[in-house]
């Protein structure tokens, strides 16, 4: 069951593999799977969304690339069906097009994929967070727009082998939920903001990512030197008590 403006939902999911959880972006018009497939190959899947919930040409992905599907609609539901190879855990994603294409367009990326494998869904608070500030903020400027499409590029080559990772071990996952916690401070902070142009997206966007660097890579640096500077103090009085 999925639940979205005020309503109830009934997504029906036949399959001859495992799904482990669902959730679905009312903004981004997806709904997410978390599977675990069995089968070396011909891993299977019916999928029927009401019409009500998503009335629209779909796209299906797994892990985040996109798959061939056939869709079949009737007069209230969209009937997808799709197969695939391969046994892992795995994201099947089904997706608007029309919103796809808007996505792919504007930002050329996808969804947040560590983020979502460490919160556990695409709808949890700290995914809509950064999701609405890549949306409202980042991309309403130009510079915006180049840095994501710079900073995707790097991204998706390595984020769908974390976000597996992340799934697989649960100390991995609570350790990556910790490391984005200063991210995640630090970026409400454009939510309190008026960026009204391009000079206010370069300056206050180099202001976060300064203080970013600073975070996660001077702070621990002046610590860890201290530390081990201490350490050496101690060992000297230890060898000349």
């Amino acid at each position: 069951m999925i639940s979205a403006d005020g309503s109830d939902f009934e997504i029906i999911f036949t399959s001859n593999f495992l799904v482990s959880s669902h959730s679905f972006s009312p903004n981004d018009k997806m709904l997410q799977f978390n599977i675990e497939s069995g089968h070396d190959k011909e891993n299977v899947a019916e999928i029927i969304i009401p019409r009500d919930l998503i009335d629209s040409e779909l796209t299906v992905l797994l892990d985040g690339k996109e798959v061939t599907a056939k869709v079949n609609k009737t007069n209230k539901s969209s009937v997808v069906m799709v197969e695939f190879d391969g046994k892992d855990k795995r994201t099947l994603d089904v997706i608007a097009t029309e919103y796809l294409e808007i996505s792919v367009e504007k930002s050329n990326g996808g969804g947040c994929f560590i983020a979502t494998a460490a919160f556990g869904s695409e709808i949890s608070p700290q995914v809509q967070l950064l999701r609405e500030i890549r949306d409202n903020t980042v991309l309403q400027t130009e510079s915006g727009i180049n840095f994501m499409t710079s900073f995707n590029y790097f991204y998706y080559l390595f984020s769908p082998t974390i976000a597996d990772y992340e799934r697989e071990s649960p100390v991995f996952k609570e350790a990556v939920k910790l490391t984005l916690t200063p991210l995640l401070t630090s970026l409400t902070l454009l939510q309190h903001i008026d960026i009204n142009s391009e000079f206010d997206m370069l300056v206050y966007g180099t202001g976060i990512i300064i203080l970013n660097v600073v975070m996660y890579f001077v702070v621990p640096t002046i610590l860890i030197l201290k530390i081990r500077k201490r350490v050496n103090i101690e060992k000297l009085h230890e060898t000349y008590a």
